[in-house]
């Protein structure tokens, strides 16, 4: 009788699929009032309020020149102080808001900003439009943190030099650690500096969720003012020219949270603090939070340069890098390998037989059970997250030498330190379960020199861009080993997969990491 194969094994929840499957993407449909509506309204808004905006504008530019008259271009080295701190805290603002309500925008503010003194740093989100710069009009025009090159923008770059920003420039490869200095000393001078405004997301969502929060704001270890911004209009992602509700404005509203005074555990890791403060956020909402980042983005776009949906490159970035212990550059090269494998599929997903065409192999129960092992949610295909997991969990703590020995071994029938076709093709067919199937493609693969027959250095260095095999061949050998032990002490043991009665099943340890 043969012997029973092994079930699916429970998976670890931390790393099931977020709640939120992409939120970088915005997918509204209008209807065809909507967007007559728009168009009708836009023919005779759109003149008025573009000659609104351009008197606000020929005033505000004068104040901003007299605001930054004799100050540095790059790196306030003082804080504005007297006249230029009025000007631009009340005579900038007030401009700031007629600007925005030349755009149609009714700003509702909530609860009470707290002074530079009691909270340095404002964590805005979620960052999801340009429109979001409001909120900084909305508090009395903080310090942002802004890349260098905007200071060139005609008319803006003025206006964004006597808000006296945190400069990041990507040029600077020390401009990261000069940043977070910067926003440090400025945290901690005692109310001097004006407030730090800072979108710790770093990047835009859709708002369905709170993606992570980078640690910048949070490194300084000061108190972090929480603001929350809502746009109650769903059209205001595509249309500066809003045409729901009163068919004129479009409400935004900004909530400042209670100050969040972290712990002395807080002061010592950023990262705990953010979480904590993203949960708070996210709670005040009413929405989940997941382990996205701005690394996912880049990921989708090089997705897309794969060919492969731009969504395929979602692996929740922050999640999977700490718990397998990746760097962006080993998941992006991990992106070829899967783009590489499913080349010919259509949705950037892989079947089994795609599965198995990659891999030189016909479909067998022994490969339809890795399979099964990468395809942490069973719906029967295999996408980037899951083929990242499957990867690092299962196949590459088994690609050891020791088991590419013994695997080599297993071939080399004659000990010759060399396996031929017959014998790679023998051995390969009784650990898949199959006869009479012609292996040429995948030994000549590994055979690199052509010799005909494959040495040791060959088979290491396949394995070790092929990491996909050595789950193989390690659970052959485990199969073997029972077998064997079965045939020792027959009915000692009991199957796998099939516990005790009484006993709760085990957490798989072959894709278990400590959270």
């Amino acid at each position: 009788m043969p012997p029973q194969r092994v079930g699916a094994l429970p998976r670890q929840q931390s790393l099931l699929l977020p709640a939120v499957i992409n939120p970088f993407v915005q997918d509204t449909k209008l209807s065809n009032a909507a967007i007559i509506k728009c168009v009708l309204l836009g023919i005779f808004l759109v003149p008025l309020r573009a000659i609104f905006i351009t008197l606000v504008l020929m005033v505000l530019w004068p104040v901003s020149v007299i605001v930054t008259f004799k100050l540095p271009l790059k790196g306030a080295v003082e804080p504005s102080t007297g006249w230029r701190r009025f000007l631009c805290q009340r005579v900038m603002a007030a401009l700031g808001r007629a600007y925005f309500f030349s755009m149609g925008f009714r700003v509702v503010v909530k609860g009470k900003q707290a002074s530079s003194h009691d909270a340095p740093i404002l964590a805005v989100a979620p960052h999801s439009t340009f429109f979001d710069g409001i909120v900084c009009v909305v508090a009395g025009l903080p310090s942002t943190v802004s890349r260098v090159e905007n200071l060139a923008t005609p008319i803006f770059g003025r206006f964004l030099q006597s808000l006296q920003p945190v400069l990041v420039s990507r040029t600077d490869p020390d401009s990261r650690k000069n940043t977070i200095n910067e926003i440090n000393n400025r945290a901690k001078s005692g109310g001097q500096w004006p407030q730090v405004l800072i979108f710790p997301e770093g990047t835009c969502t859709n708002r369905s969720c709170l993606i992570t929060f980078k640690q910048g704001a949070f490194i300084p270890g000061v108190p972090v003012q929480p603001v929350l911004l809502r746009y109650p209009n769903k059209l205001v992602m595509y249309f500066l020219f809003d045409c729901s509700h009163t068919l004129l404005i479009c409400l935004h509203a900004s909530q400042f949270l209670p100050p969040h005074i972290p712990t002395e555990e807080e002061k010592k890791s950023p990262a705990l603090f953010a979480s904590r403060v993203r949960e708070t956020m996210a709670k005040a909402l009413g929405v989940p939070v997941t382990d996205h980042t701005y690394e996912d983005c880049r990921l989708m776009i090089s997705a897309g340069e794969l060919t492969l949906p731009m969504e395929a490159g979602l692996v929740e970035f922050t999640k999977i890098s700490r718990k397998l212990n990746l760097k962006w550059d080993n998941i992006r090269k991990e992106l070829d390998g899967f783009a590489t494998m499913a080349s010919t599929c259509k949705g950037g997903r892989i079947t089994i037989e795609e599965f198995a065409s990659f891999l030189k192999l016909p479909v067998s129960p022994v490969l339809e059970d890795l399979f099964r092992l990468f395809d942490r949610n069973g719906d029967g295909t295999i996408d980037f997250r899951e083929y990242v997991i499957g990867v690092n969990i299962l196949c590459r703590p088994s690609n050891t030498e020791d088991v590419l020995k013994m695997a080599f071994q297993l071939f080399d029938t004659d000990e010759d330190e060399k396996v031929t076709h017959d014998e790679f093709t023998a051995l390969l067919c009784s650990a898949l379960g199959v006869s009479d199937v012609d292996m040429t493609k995948l030994f000549e693969a590994i055979d690199a020199d052509g010799s005909g027959f494959i040495t040791f250095n060959e088979f290491q260095e396949f394995a070790a861009t092929h990491p996909e095999y050595a789950k193989l061949f390690t659970t052959y050998l485990e199969l073997q080993r029972y077998q064997a032990i079965q045939e020792a002490n027959p009915g000692d043991l009991e199957l796998a997969g099939q516990p005790s009665s009484g006993e709760e099943p085990e957490e798989s340890t072959s894709d278990k990491k400590d959270d």
